[in-house]
C-alpha cells in the first residue's frame, strides 16, 4: 500500500464548501494507495465541471479535455498505453448530458477504464440549472415551474449499453466509495461508478440528509448475485424510497476493446518501434494513391 499523501496536490480546492467532491477526492486518493499506485501510474481525464476540476487537485497525470470529451480522449490514452490506470471524472452534465452519446459508445467498445461520474443532479458550475439526472418537477433559474423532462437513469441505461461493471457510490460514505473505487479499478472493461454527490449551494432537495434516509449497501445483502443481470436489473430501476450503493452488475471475462484491435496485438503503441507506426501510415496512404 502507497501512501495517499503521494497523490495531494498543493493547488487547493475552489468548491464550495461541504460540497461532496471533497469526499469523492479523498476516496480517489484511498483508493490509489490502496492499490499501492503511484502518481505516475494514473491518469485523470477531465471535461468541464466542479468536479473536472479533479486532475488540478491530485498530484498525478492529467488531461482537461473540452466538455463532454473527457471519454474518447481517456480511449486514446488506453490505447497508447496500457500500463496507465486511467480514470475518466465527469459530472453528470458532462458526462451524460453533451457527453452522452460518448458514455453510450464507450460502453460498446469496453476499454479498460474506470468512469466516475460525480452527479449532484444540478449543474453546480453554471449557477444551478436542471440536469439530465435532475427529477421531473425540478424547479431552478431556468425551470421556475419545473423541469418537465424525465430523469435519466444512468444505472440502468449503463446495464441496457452493455456495461461490464455498474456501480453507485455515495460521496457521504467515503469509506465505501473508497473500496467500491477499488473495485472499479481492478476490473477488467469498462466500470461506471455513478456517485451520489450533494451540491450544497443549489440542489436544496438531493441532500446529504435525504440520501442517508434512502440509500442502502447491497454488498451488506447476503445472497445479492452481482453477476445477476436479471436482479441487478431490478436493483437499478429502484430510486426516491431506497436506492442501492455498491456493485449492482459485474460481468468477467469480456474482452476488452484494446484486447480486440489488430495493431495492438504486437503490445500497446507506445511500447511499439517507431518504425512500425510509420509502415503502418505508409500502407494506408498507399491505399489511396
Amino acid at each position: 500500500m502507497s501512501d495517499m499523501k503521494l497523490f495531494t496536490s498543493d493547488e487547493k480546492p475552489t468548491w464550495c464548501p461541504a460540497c461532496g467532491d471533497f469526499g469523492i477526492l479523498a476516496s480517489l486518493k484511498q483508493a490509489f494507495a490502496g492499490l499501492d499506485l503511484s502518481p505516475h501510474d494514473v491518469l485523470l481525464v477531465s471535461g468541464i465541471g466542479c468536479g473536472s476540476k479533479m486532475p488540478y487537485y491530485m498530484r498525478a497525470n492529467g488531461y482537461d479535455a473540452l466538455h463532454g470529451r473527457a471519454v474518447p480522449v481517456a480511449t486514446g490514452a488506453r490505447l497508447g498505453n496500457h500500463d496507465l490506470r486511467i480514470v475518466v471524472i465527469s459530472g453528470d452534465g458532462d458526462g451524460y448530458g453533451i457527453g452522452g452519446n460518448h458514455f453510450m459508445h464507450v460502453i460498446r467498445r469496453n476499454p479498460d477504464l474506470t468512469h466516475v461520474v460525480q452527479n449532484n443532479q444540478v449543474y453546480g458550475l453554471t449557477k444551478g440549472q436542471y440536469s439530465p439526472t435532475s427529477d421531473k418537477g425540478y424547479i431552478s433559474g431556468t425551470s421556475p415551474d419545473g423541469a418537465i423532462e424525465m430523469q435519466i437513469n444512468p444505472i440502468a441505461l449503463a446495464m441496457a449499453s452493455g456495461a461490464t461493471f455498474v456501480s453507485r457510490g455515495f460521496a457521504g460514505d467515503p469509506k465505501h466509495l473508497t473500496q467500491l473505487l477499488m473495485k472499479a479499478v481492478r476490473h477488467r472493461g469498462y466500470a461506471l461508478v455513478d456517485v451520489l454527490q450533494p451540491c450544497v449551494t443549489y440542489n436544496k432537495v438531493n441532500t446529504y440528509d435525504w440520501y442517508r434516509g434512502r440509500v442502502y449497501k447491497i454488498d451488506d445483502e447476503s445472497g445479492y448475485d452481482p453477476s445477476d443481470y436479471d436482479a441487478a436489473w431490478g436493483r437499478a430501476k429502484e430510486w426516491e424510497e431506497r436506492i442501492p450503493i455498491g456493485v449492482i452488475y459485474q460481468e468477467e471475462g469480456r474482452p476488452t476493446y484494446e484486447e480486440q484491435v489488430p495493431e495492438l496485438q504486437a503490445g500497446p503503441l507506445f511500447r511499439q518501434p517507431v518504425e512500425r507506426p510509420r509502415e503502418l501510415l505508409e500502407s494506408i496512404k498507399r491505399e489511396f494513391i
